[in-house]
């Protein structure tokens, strides 16, 4: 048994997240934690909202919360809908909780000892109009490298380059739009990046197996231009860890706290250790999967995130792990996606284009969302979502395939044999050629799964269940039963096997349809098929089963003409 420490990048605090957000880590970080937990593996799957920074005090402003209690009440409408997606999180924790904030401010003291940080004062833009200091990513401008005229002060969204919000030609304020802005000396802590350069470009360059985006991503920032820059790690702001060495106080850093991207990672831990509060677990419990030297040597760490999360998880976080000279575990894998665009244009949660995750499971259960995401999973490239798309996939693969094969057999069953696994011979030649052709096509599946290939992997579980139906169409018991009824009868025995084969491999997939299927057929053993013929024989004669409901309803074309026109503009 293998241990897999699977984290997702962190979904921001401010609002329900949409379909893109959803594709771009969570959803195919819960994938590979499911199949790993199907194969018998111990898995901890950690993620949790990010919960600091001006975007949280803003949207809490908007609604007239204290900023904590907002954080709270929209953590738990995201983790609200984490469970009606069937994220099977381990721990859904929170960037704000106690033990993010003693570990960031023990990661920075030991930071500060190992001789990484230094204390710079720096001029910063103040908004005269909002009355305060303006965060990076609060200031708009042109990009003085590709001219895209609404990059960000932190980073450029269109050429992806670091920036500085005083390298921005013509800044404005994102929040207000306002121009009267000026410049002011603050004195600031900066993570000296530049001084573990090489250890970092060792570290990713020992990392052979790693995605062409992650890796062009995170060399392109080692590299490009000056290279590595020293990074800013705390910001003039009321919502967040306060800056503190260890625990003990700064001197000259009162009032200020850590950047919303020094602790957000460091979330990782701090959620494993909130998973070890909440269980009645002990530190060395959360430690076994974290530090090297306490057990964590034969955890392979997998992080899932959005391209846009990679040089921070590459980068930044890295030089927090190395350069605190402590034994920490580093990530094995990081598995990014590039985006999912809208039809034909960008989701856009502030412009509410596109659909969210709490309108998306009012108009269809979890696991029509979940296929058609992952079975178009943005790994190569962006993704498109469009509305006839999504229709003709949820229709042909859950529906036709997957749906009516069980629909099918199950009903036919119960009219001919009744509702339980009929007495039959032994399988034959047919039989035996379908065994031998699905083990074939589960070792793929299994290898595909493991390399976290998600696009490939749901085309061989669709060849999975294709090949079961042609099967069916070829033996066609309903024409055998009126000339050789125990052969059909074998051949309903099969079909029914076929039915509980296909839940536990589709689990990971669309886990609520698979659950449903396991239950119609009373499968209490949902082992992995190993072997694939023993699997084949799990129901035996006699085995009693119910017709399970219909597993996918088709869409109409008048749901989706109706979609189309409700999701097209301003979030309601």
């Amino acid at each position: 048994m293998a241990r897999h420490l699977i984290t997702s990048a962190l979904p921001y605090i401010n609002g329900i997240k949409h379909l893109g957000n959803l594709v771009g880590s969570q959803l195919p970080a819960d994938l590979f934690a499911r199949y790993q937990r199907a194969r018998g593996h111990e898995v901890m799957f950690i993620c949790a909202t990010d919960e600091h920074g001006t975007p949280a005090e803003l949207a809490a402003a908007k609604t007239g919360e204290a900023v904590d209690d907002y954080c709270a009440r929209m953590h738990g409408e995201q983790a609200e809908l984490a469970r009606g997606f069937g994220l099977s999180f381990d721990h859904y924790g929170r960037s704000s909780s106690t033990q993010n904030r003693a570990l960031t401010q023990h990661f920075a003291g030991r930071l500060a000892d190992q001789g990484y940080i230094r204390e710079v004062s720096e001029k910063q833009v103040y908004s005269i109009t909002d009355g305060r200091y303006l965060p990076d990513r609060y200031i708009e401008g042109t990009c003085p490298n590709c001219g895209y005229d609404k990059a960000r002060g932190d980073q450029c969204e269109n050429c992806t380059k670091q920036l500085d919000p005083t390298d921005l030609i013509d800044p404005r304020s994102a929040i207000s739009g306002s121009t009267d802005l000026e410049v002011r000396e603050t004195k600031h802590l900066y993570l000296r990046q530049s001084e573990l350069k090489s250890d970092i470009a060792a570290w990713i360059d020992s990392k052979k197996d790693w995605p062409i985006l992650t890796t062009s991503i995170a060399k392109k920032w080692l590299n490009d231009g000056d290279g590595l820059q020293d990074r800013g790690i705390t910001r003039d702001l009321d919502w967040g860890v306060p800056v503190k060495h260890g625990d003990k106080d700064w001197p000259g850093m009162e009032g200020k706290v850590f950047y919303v991207w020094f602790d957000a990672p460091i979330e990782y831990i701090a959620g494993t250790a909130e998973w070890a509060d909440a269980n009645g677990r002990s530190d060395a419990d959360w430690r076994s999967w974290w530090r090297t030297d306490e057990g964590a040597d034969d955890v392979t760490y997998t992080q899932f995130m959005g391209k846009d999360n990679v040089p921070f998880h590459t980068l930044s976080f890295p030089a927090t792990l190395i350069g605190s000279g402590e034994p920490w575990k580093m990530v094995d894998y990081i598995k990014s996606f590039n985006y999912l665009t809208y039809d034909g244009g960008q989701f856009s949660t502030s412009q509410g284009r596109g659909v969210f995750m709490d309108h998306a499971l009012s108009i269809l259960p979890a696991d029509y969302w979940r296929w058609w995401l992952l079975s178009h999973a943005p790994e190569l490239g962006d993704s498109e979502f469009t509305w006839e798309n999504f229709q003709q996939s949820v229709n042909k693969d859950l529906a036709d395939v997957l749906g009516n094969f069980v629909s099918r057999i199950t009903k036919f069953c119960r009219s001919k044999f009744g509702e339980a696994v009929p007495e039959s011979p032994d399988y034959g030649p047919e039989e035996q050629q379908l065994i031998a052709d699905l083990t074939a096509r589960i070792r793929n599946y299994e290898r595909m799964m493991n390399d976290m290939e998600i696009r490939k992997a749901s085309a061989e579980l669709r060849g999975i269940w294709v090949r079961g139906n042609e099967y069916l169409q070829a033996a066609a018991p309903w024409a055998a039963f009126k000339t050789d009824p125990e052969k059909a009868a074998m051949q309903v025995r099969m079909g029914l096997n076929l039915i509980r084969l296909y839940g536990v491999l589709s689990e990971p997939f669309i886990p609520f349809a698979a659950k449903s299927t396991l239950q119609a057929m009373n499968a209490e053993d949902a082992a992995w098929p190993d072997d694939v013929a023993a699997a084949l024989q799990a129901l035996p004669a006699g085995h009693a089963f119910t017709v399970p409901e219909v597993l996918f309803a088709k869409i109409s074309d008048e749901n989706r003409a109706e979609w189309e026109e409700r999701f097209k503009g301003v979030r309601a």
